[in-house]
């Protein structure tokens, strides 16, 4: 399920057994002096579990709901700076997923039985059956990733709230305020530097800074007149991608790529990656023209 550049799964589905779970709930609930309660939740969408609850809380809510599980150490750092990130994440969920929340001090037989070495340690328990987790501190958009993946696998639509600093970015950007949008995006990157929309909306930033003013069909045919000029074909190339032309740029660049050498070359190299970036990783453009930069380049 998981990217293998973000998070890397640590058990497969069925490695737990919480069946064994299951069948001494009732001896670990008579063994309490109180009955074990969930404790008060910190939103309607995060419970507090424990061995005596585990099985009501998390096993047969995951029938109809997916639920994640947060293992913690009370106080630790890694509890203080990611669980309330899980948290805010299933308060925005609006009841999609459950995050339920386990401290492995007060219960030791649920660590024992994940086999838990470290934290944080987050599991998806999905049609009661642990179905992906990961044992490190991920970024947020890494770690919505993650859960619209286990969302995905337990067949729900997944709708992804719109982040109300990349709207205010991208309305600048509409209303032609670029430094706006500039100040924006590059705060929103400081924030969360994986976040490929804001990248994508810097790179626009970028490319819309390059053309202004320029005259589009004067642009191409000074490139189309000097094929070795590196400034016209970066700028055309520009010109192209403003136009709906990405694909043409892409070989455009690739073209003077293989003609190129040393300081050109890296340049018009660096140019390229700038326009694979406006397009966004998921562009099938971008991975046929990421395939030929590397034939051009090795």
């Amino acid at each position: 399920m998981n990217d293998p550049r973000q998070t890397q799964s640590i058990f497969t589905r069925g490695a737990v057994d919480l069946g064994a779970l299951a069948r001494s709930n009732a001896a670990a609930a008579q063994r309490s002096a109180q009955p074990a309660t969930s404790g008060a939740p910190a939103s309607a969408h995060v419970i507090d579990v424990s061995e005596a609850t585990f099985q009501a809380e998390v096993l047969q809510r995951s029938l109809t709901t997916p639920v994640v599980v947060d293992f913690y150490v009370d106080q630790s750092q890694p509890h203080q700076q990611f669980s309330p990130l899980l948290a805010k994440l299933a308060a925005e969920s609006d009841g999609t997923w459950l995050l339920a929340r386990v401290d492995i001090e007060a219960n030791p037989r649920l660590a024992q039985m994940f086999r838990i070495q470290g934290i944080p340690f987050v599991v998806a328990i999905v049609g009661g059956q642990p179905v992906d987790a990961f044992n490190q501190v991920l970024p947020e958009p890494h770690l919505r990733q993650w859960i619209d993946a286990v969302l995905k696998a337990a067949g729900l639509e997944v709708e992804t709230p719109e982040d109300p600093r990349l709207l205010a970015a991208d309305d600048a950007m509409a209303d032609g305020d670029l430094d706006a949008a500039e100040a924006a995006y590059r705060k929103i990157l400081a924030e969360t530097p994986a976040d490929a929309v804001a990248e994508s909306g810097l790179a626009q930033v970028g490319l819309l800074r390059r053309t202004e003013a320029v005259d589009l069909a004067s642009a191409l045919s000074t490139a189309d007149a000097s094929p070795d000029d590196l400034p016209a074909q970066l700028l055309a190339a520009d010109v192209e991608v403003l136009s709906g032309e990405a694909d043409k740029a892409y070989t455009r660049l690739v073209n003077l790529i293989r003609r190129s050498a040393g300081d050109d070359r890296e340049t018009v190299r660096k140019h390229l990656v700038s326009l694979f970036t406006v397009a966004g990783p998921d562009d099938p453009a971008v991975a046929k023209a990421r395939r030929a930069l590397a034939s051009a380049l090795f």
